[in-house]
């Protein structure tokens, strides 16, 4: 008689990831039309090629900082002319560069070194890579072209929250605009950040002076609007230095506008210094702005409308999908908000008590990639996302994803384990967290019970329950409900 005690219970040792979410099969809504660029676009092969034009520097600095073997994360004096030496280049130049490369992907730090990103060695060959970091240099245009120094840091970020829409509006014009219609656009669209803000005046004099009847002309208008001579001389420096930035990335080109006849020389309304000038997305911009644009509709049509979704709500639209589908979801809604606020919404979402939304989360901050860095490794300490934060970090520096789990003690893989099936008990079925044994580390029924049981996540004791009546095995379900009941109360 073949002995059914757990004892002899063997569990076979999946080299795979745990599974960080247990999905429903998803429905099959039909498959979308791919949609199709606007006309005059040129083919993906001719875009990179353009972005490959346009960062030959970058990739210059980036092979240079290959060939030290160990380059310092931080580019010192000393490094900088030396790389000005061996590229031709003025140190102002390889700074620049250097800041390019990073924000591409083309070079990586870690551990004080630098090293060369996967895309260094995809570029030549892997026309999507890049595009993708041509996109990602795009989306870190005022981190690539700082803003100047004496701008006040919230006009300026009121700015960058605003540049979307502009280019957005430029892409839908399908041509150039006036400078002085993207200037009122911006000031419309600062005025409408402010009112959203319900920004009123801190000193109670003010608060007084602004609310006294006597003074129609400063309530009448909406909350915060810049409409003084002092707020639209600010948005014109900082409008001019958005344009500077995105030409010097290849986004947008600006010119004079030309004049057909004496009359055309008063036509412009206003006083403004741009006036005289005009800008039009490049074929790359037009194609990026269309991307992200696209990717929001897509998003917008889902049934659950995850991209105006807070995060935690999103995750949950996406539990039903595959990962393909689920990672559109996740890029769509990135490109609907500033990256930094999204990464910290993923972030709250993941410290939550659903371990379905942590799993979720971290696949979406997956998609985010380098920019996600800093935050994640920010939470390394916290217990419940620690696995999750090293999981993700390994991966990111180049690890197999089936080898990542090595990045774990075994004290943090039983955590994530348990943490699993806490998701798979919540949102999953019976079959999936029976399945689920096979994934654990320790090689015996009994080894895994005594290290769940010390391992201290909040979860055991339901999760041991759910395991104990779901699995077919009489003598197994017993010592797991043994083992529940002694977390439950507190024996060994």
């Amino acid at each position: 008689m073949t002995s059914r005690t757990p004892r002899d219970s063997r569990l076979r040792l999946v080299r795979n990831r745990p599974m960080a979410t247990a999905r429903r099969p998803a429905v099959n809504r039909g498959s979308r039309p791919a949609p199709r660029p606007p006309e005059g676009t040129p083919p993906p092969a001719e875009l990179a090629r353009r972005a490959r034009a346009g960062l030959t520097g970058a990739v210059a600095v980036a092979h240079w900082a290959a060939a030290e073997h160990g380059a310092p994360g931080a580019l010192s004096d000393e490094a900088a002319a030396r790389a000005a030496a061996a590229l031709g280049l003025s140190e102002p130049e390889v700074r620049s560069d250097w800041d390019r490369a990073r924000l591409i992907g083309l070079i990586e730090h870690h551990a004080g070194t630098t090293r060369p990103g996967w895309r260094l060695q995809a570029w030549d060959r892997d026309d999507s890579a890049v595009l993708r970091g041509w996109v990602a240099l795009l989306d870190a245009w005022s981190l690539a072209c700082p803003a100047p120094a004496a701008a006040e840091p919230t006009a300026v970020a009121e700015v960058v929250e605003a540049v979307p829409q502009l280019l957005s509006l430029l892409q839908l014009s399908a041509g150039p605009m006036q400078i002085s219609a993207l200037l009122d656009m911006l000031r419309q669209r600062v005025a409408e950040l402010r009112t959203e803000r319900c920004e009123v005046p801190q000193d109670a004099t003010e608060l007084r002076d602004a609310t006294e009847p006597q003074e129609p002309a400063r309530g009448a208008g909406s909350a915060g609007s810049p409409d003084d001579a002092e707020d639209t001389a600010t948005l014109e420096g900082l409008l001019d230095w958005v344009l500077d930035a995105l030409s010097s990335v290849g986004a947008l080109t600006v010119r004079e506008e030309p004049q057909d006849g004496p009359e055309s020389a008063g036509s412009a309304a206003g006083d403004a210094k741009g006036d005289s000038r005009e800008a039009e997305l490049s074929a790359l911009g037009n194609w990026a702005v269309w991307v992200k644009l696209e990717q929001i509709c897509v998003a917008a049509q889902s049934p659950a409308g995850n991209i105006e979704q807070p995060a935690a709500d999103m995750l949950r639209g996406c539990a039903g999908l595959t990962p393909g589908p689920a990672r559109a979801e996740y890029r769509a809604w990135l490109a609907a908000r500033p990256v930094g606020s999204a990464v910290t919404e993923l972030i709250e979402a993941a410290r939550g008590d659903d371990a379905l939304l942590r799993g979720l989360a971290f696949e979406a901050l997956r998609v985010v990639g380098a920019p996600a860095e800093p935050a994640v490794r920010a939470v390394v300490d916290e217990s419940c996302l620690r696995p999750y934060a090293l999981l993700w970090l390994a991966e990111h520096e180049g690890a197999d994803p089936d080898e990542a789990l090595d990045a774990l003690t075994r004290e943090e893989a039983t955590w994530l384990w348990v943490d699993t099936a806490a998701a798979i008990s919540d949102h999953g079925e019976s079959p999936l967290l029976v399945r689920h044994l096979e994934s654990a580390v320790q090689g015996t029924v009994p080894a895994l019970l005594e290290e769940v049981r010390a391992v201290g996540h909040p979860r055991t004791v339901q999760v041991l329950v759910a395991l104990a009546a779901a699995h077919p095995d009489p003598a197994l379900a017993k010592a797991v409900r043994r083992a529940a009941f002694q977390v439950h109360t507190g024996g060994a």
